[in-house]
């Protein structure tokens, strides 16, 4: 179980129609397959989404900390060295996504050498997580009719509404009109990314009171730390935070400063390890948490549904699981597929998933 060796490789797949939200837009899937082989043949695989205007990475950053540093750093390490493994990537700061990816495909090696699902060896809580659908910024109409035809083809009842426009009264407006069309048996919830000020989230949040807002995340950024204690303390909606706490330090912060009252735990920012202890962290604290989105591929879905569906506290609330409806293609051989509003952990050792080589080549960029 000895890791001889770390492959990065950037690809390209575009989106059907670019995702928008307050700190950026998305128009392909510039991501990072990360692959970690074993001196007895197994191969783990896992993916890296740069988010620039959000962690500061890149596709090309990517894949130079991993050629450059930390394969060096893994190869020779067994894959149940998980601890010198995070103390050597930790010497180096930043990097999140490349990091998770890591780790992830280490997970995933080391399932398909026990021959045990990743899932399993998480906690095996159950096989499946209910989904929630991200929408994106667009005219009412569009992201009402992109709502409606996600609910009517994939069961889909939960929906994040991106949020954090200016004037408020867009995003005001948008939610109303999806509550209308959809119905009060749909769960709606909003991410700001950081796009509001608190006076502007405040303002927003009671004209849509009556809306039955379920979540809302990230509404203010979290320098404005008297702002988003005063926001938090005001507001029966529970706030999410979610780049504002990537680190089990920054959950600590957030929760015991009274910026927020749940966690969004992501994958591609903190693999499987660290998403086990924030995780444990929040059951600790009596903090829910909420499965987030990176805007994945079908790899970084089936890493996110791996984790979520394996863990009680995780399981509890529909996940992030949808984004890549929004990809035209993918690299797996056989692509992942929800029914009735659910999405099933993959069977079969590690993470049940498979690169297909003729797409990559396809897509490869490198």
């Amino acid at each position: 179980m000895k890791i001889v060796a770390v492959e990065a490789i950037p690809f390209a797949i575009p989106y059907r129609t670019p995702l928008k939200f307050a700190s950026g837009e998305a128009h392909t899937a510039d991501h990072v397959l990360v692959r970690v082989h074993t001196d007895d043949g197994i191969v783990g695989i896992a993916e890296a989404p740069p988010r620039p205007y959000t962690y500061g990475e890149t596709q090309e950053s990517i894949v130079a900390v991993i050629g450059g540093i930390f394969a060096g750093e893994a190869v020779g390490l067994s894959l149940l060295e998980r601890e010198v493994l995070h103390a050597r990537l930790d010497r180096t700061v930043g990097n999140p996504t490349a990091k998770a990816a890591i780790d992830m495909a280490c997970w995933d090696a080391l399932g398909k050498t026990l021959d045990l699902p990743v899932t399993q060896l998480l906690g095996g809580f159950t096989d499946r997580m209910r989904v929630s659908h991200m929408v994106g910024f667009a005219p009412d109409e569009v992201m009402v009719a992109e709502a409606e035809r996600v609910r009517d083809t994939y069961g889909i009842t939960t929906f994040k509404v991106k949020v954090g426009r200016r004037p408020v009264s867009l995003d005001v407006g948008a939610c109303r009109a999806l509550r209308t069309a959809l119905g009060p048996e749909v769960e709606l919830y909003v991410d700001g990314n950081r796009g509001w000020t608190p006076t502007e989230a405040a303002r927003a949040l009671t004209l849509m009171e009556d809306l039955d807002l379920t979540l809302s995340e990230e509404l203010c950024p979290a320098d404005d730390v008297l702002g988003r204690r005063w926001l938090t303390s005001r507001t029966s909606v529970p706030t999410v935070a979610d780049e504002s706490a990537a680190t089990p330090g920054q959950v600590t912060r957030e929760l015991l400063d009274g910026a927020a009252t749940m966690i969004s735990i992501k994958t591609a920012r903190t693999g499987f390890t660290t998403s086990q202890r924030i995780l444990h962290q929040c059951e600790g604290l009596g903090a829910e948490i909420v499965m987030g989105n990176q805007i994945d591929g079908q790899i970084g879905t089936a890493c996110t549904v791996a984790f979520g569906a394996a863990h009680r506290h995780s399981s509890r609330r529909a996940g992030e699981l949808s984004n890549f409806l929004d990809m035209t293609d993918d690299l797996l051989t056989e692509p992942l597929e929800i029914h009735g509003g659910e999405l099933a952990v993959r069977p079969g050792p590690g993470l049940g998933i498979a690169i297909d080589p003729d797409k990559l080549a396809r897509y490869r960029t490198d």
